[in-house]
């Protein structure tokens, strides 16, 4: 579906008009933050968790700007309706300028890309890649590592690249959470070194709801070898099993994992966009 209209600084203008300057430092340097946003039969998932995530992340790296969480909820409901979206990914980029009020808000509709229903069958393969994000708590504009080490991943058919921090342990993905999972004990990467994803928010709360347990530790690639399974989250993939790092095989799906999947899709369906 092509949508005809995107939303600047709240007001909804024509896709025609949605350009930035060449001229513009602060976008050529990446001086901004995003979020990404699941639009479902025009309800919003986790609306208010992806605005705090977004004011955190411009708090984090310094960007000063005049627009308020209520504002962009307005403008995000105007431009659904004014693009009658049932079904979209919106993306919000607020890009930092030389003064506060300069700052811009550019809120566009998506359509969204699925993963392939095979891979929460038969799981994905992934590959890593060293590299460390300035910021891991804030979601900026500076993707340059993200995108060369996920196209290195799409060239040799993997799903996603992880990132190995220089002590060697793995963090995330380019636009994934990793976890790994023993028994019924779902195991993260330290909090402090990766972006809170508001997907793996989302994932622990119905977890511990569920009879499931919490570690939060340094994991090595050996670690997860020796581990029952381990899985990537994100907004549009929701749980995608791994079945291979840098072509070693994972273990077969565990049961528990196949649970988690399943009382997690039951989530999404009951929690009308609310964590």
């Amino acid at each position: 579906m092509a949508f005809e209209y995107f939303s600047k600084n709240g007001q909804v203008l024509p896709v025609t008009e949605a350009v930035v300057p060449l001229s513009s430092i602060e976008y050529s340097y990446g001086f901004g933050v995003y979020e990404t946003l699941r639009v479902n039969s025009k309800q919003i998932f986790f609306l208010k968790d992806h605005l705090e995530r977004l004011m955190e992340s411009a708090r984090i790296i310094g960007l000063d700007h005049p627009f308020t969480e209520n504002a962009i909820k307005v403008s995000i409901n105007e431009l659904i309706e004014k693009n009658n979206a049932e079904t979209c990914n919106l993306k919000m980029l607020l890009i930092g300028a030389p003064t506060k009020e300069e700052a811009r808000l550019f809120i566009i509709c998506l359509n969204p890309l699925f993963p392939d229903k095979k891979l929460y069958r038969d799981g994905t393969e992934v590959i890593t890649y060293p590299y460390e994000r300035i910021f891991p708590r804030a979601k900026t504009m500076n993707m340059l590592q993200s995108y060369l080490s996920y196209r290195i991943a799409k060239q040799v058919g993997a799903y996603d690249a992880l990132f190995l921090n220089r002590n060697g342990h793995i963090t995330e993905g380019t636009r994934t959470n990793f976890f790994c999972l023993k028994k019924s004990t779902i195991i993260t990467p330290p909090e402090k070194d990766i972006l809170h994803g508001v997907t793996r928010k989302a994932i622990i709360k119905v977890a511990l709801t569920n009879g499931y347990n919490l570690e939060e530790r340094e994991v090595s690639v050996g670690d997860v070898l020796k581990s029952d399974g381990a899985f990537l989250s994100s907004t549009s993939s929701k749980i995608i099993p791994i079945k291979a790092i840098d072509k070693q095989a994972m273990p077969q799906q565990p049961d528990e994992l196949k649970r988690l999947m399943r009382v997690f899709d039951d989530f999404l369906k009951e929690c009308k966009g609310v964590l």
